[in-house]
């Protein structure tokens, strides 16, 4: 016998019951009316997704904790494939921690908390994961850095792929690190501070980073505050799936095989972030 989940259960993004493709209809206007007008997004590489099986998608992530990149690449997904093909967003579990209602709102969309068994649980339903490894430390990474692939040495999507035996597919974008300045991140000097007893709530959460930026709606923020980005050109890419040489539970659990996995997927991000940053130049 199944056991549903109730309101709150399913609702804190550990389960897959929640999304909910009514939600996603009444908010898709929206996002059409910003990726035509707004964002005036670009796409290409939608013929690398295969017609149908499973894949999981890693993106590299831009632009705050709007990250615009993100819905952008979501209204292209629902305008090919429709609501019935379903991909499922790790997300990071501070979001239902911080706000449950927003959580509670990503979950109807289909986000899930960023954690092996989710990604699991959609794969044996049938549906796609989409993960953007980086975090935090991505979309707050100093603008200095905004042409680079940065996942932050995280490679548990490798060993998710390889139990799975799923191929990666890349997901790339361009012009999303613009809709705000990142100064620096100066996480490691906040840290400091905490473990000498200074600002000692800063930490009940913690936020991985603690960037200094100019942007909307603050004009000068510090921390890692929620933004309203600025109206700027977004590319994005999806890029040929990666395959890898090894696959199964004995290739996961090798942390030399995994990090060549990891290099090869980052490279391959890079050299494509690079065509595309030449060609949107």
């Amino acid at each position: 016998m199944t056991v549903q989940p109730n309101a709150e259960q399913q609702y804190d993004g550990w389960s897959l019951a929640a999304r909910d493709p009514n939600t996603i209809k009444r908010f898709l206007p929206l996002w059409q009316w910003l990726y035509a007008n707004y964002f005036r997004v670009e796409t290409d590489g939608w013929e690398h997704i295969p017609a149908d099986g499973q894949a999981l998608y890693v993106g590299s992530h831009n632009g705050g904790i709007a990250s615009p990149d993100l819905p952008m690449f979501m209204v292209d997904w629902f305008r090919r494939f429709g609501f019935d093909r379903h991909i499922y967003g790790l997300m990071h579990p501070s979001v239902w921690k911080l706000s449950p209602q927003l959580g509670a709102l990503a979950s109807r969309f289909g986000a899930v908390q960023a954690h092996p068994k989710m990604a699991f649980s959609a794969f044996r339903q049938g549906a796609s994961v989409l993960v953007y490894p980086g975090g935090a430390r991505d979309v707050f990474r100093p603008h200095r850095m905004r042409d680079r692939i940065h996942l932050a040495g995280h490679t548990g999507f490798v060993k998710v792929a390889l139990r799975q035996q799923v191929p990666i597919i890349p997901v790339i974008s361009w012009g999303a690190h613009d809709t705000f300045y990142v100064v620096e991140d100066c996480y490691e000097q906040v840290k400091t501070l905490h473990d000498r007893g200074v600002m000692p709530w800063l930490f009940d959460v913690d936020p991985e980073v603690f960037p200094i930026y100019l942007g909307l709606p603050w004009g000068l923020a510090v921390g890692p505050l929620p933004n309203l980005p600025l109206p700027v050109q977004i590319r994005t890419r999806v890029c040929p799936p990666i395959e890898f040489e090894r696959y199964g539970v004995d290739a996961a659990r090798d942390r030399d095989y995994v990090r060549r996995c990891y290099e090869q997927v980052v490279t391959q991000m890079q050299y494509s972030l690079n065509d595309l940053t030449l060609k949107a130049a």
